[in-house]
């Protein structure tokens, strides 16, 4: 079952980034886009998630072309079918670790999963205040946040950027059991190779373009 569908992305802002960008990807797959700091990654992570819209070109989320999709039915998709991670977390500070898995629940109308806290550490942690967790902690919360909602599409950016390289692999292991045991994918931005290449398909952005790695 094909999840996303990109066709002849481009974009640009006071100089070009990328263009003629080709991309799908099917339910149980993860595809890592890897290149220099600048090399605009993040931005095309953020077309493929519908944060931005390309200058040119059409991405289909589950059939579906997100940029000519009404606002409530994309909010809906967002809501409903999309988890986005990023390297700042972006956590409800006056709340604690289980609060904030407590609000992605509630409004996708999910559970908070034990095996989940337990997989990645932060069990013995979770009731206490954002404010008193490390930043590896908090990182660590706002991915438990993103997998509760249980998305079809994970978009993550950097996502193990406050992490040790043996937590950084855990959490790996842990988005590919999650794509295996639901329908769903991954698409991740990193500059590191190493957790690039746990992915099923690599891709290194640079000269504009799109380059198969794996």
């Amino acid at each position: 079952m094909q999840l996303l569908n990109a066709t002849n992305i481009a974009h640009d802002f006071e100089y070009p980034l990328f263009t003629d960008i080709n991309l799908s990807l099917n339910a149980h797959e993860s595809m890592a886009i890897i290149g220099a700091s600048g090399s605009g990654k993040s931005t095309l992570l953020h077309i493929l998630s519908s944060l931005l819209a390309p200058k040119s070109g059409t991405v289909e989320l589950f059939d579906k072309n997100i940029y000519t999709l009404k606002k409530d039915l994309l909010v809906d998709m967002r809501r409903d079918d999309i988890g986005m991670v990023f390297q700042s977390h972006y956590l409800f500070k006056g709340f604690s670790g289980y609060e904030n898995l407590e609000v992605a629940a509630k409004l996708s109308n999910t559970s908070i999963e034990d095996s989940v806290l337990e997989d990645l550490g932060i069990k013995d942690v979770i009731h206490q205040k954002v404010t008193e967790l490390s930043g590896g902690q908090q990182q660590r919360v706002s991915i438990a946040r993103v997998l509760t909602k249980k998305p079809r599409l994970i978009f993550a950016d950097e996502p193990t950027g406050n992490l040790d390289s043996e937590t950084a692999l855990d959490v790996m292991k842990l988005f590919r059991q999650y794509l295996q045991t639901h329908e769903a994918a991954m698409v991740l931005v990193t500059h590191e190779k190493s957790l690039a290449m746990e992915c099923d398909h690599v891709y290194k952005l640079v000269d504009m373009k799109l380059e198969k790695v794996k």
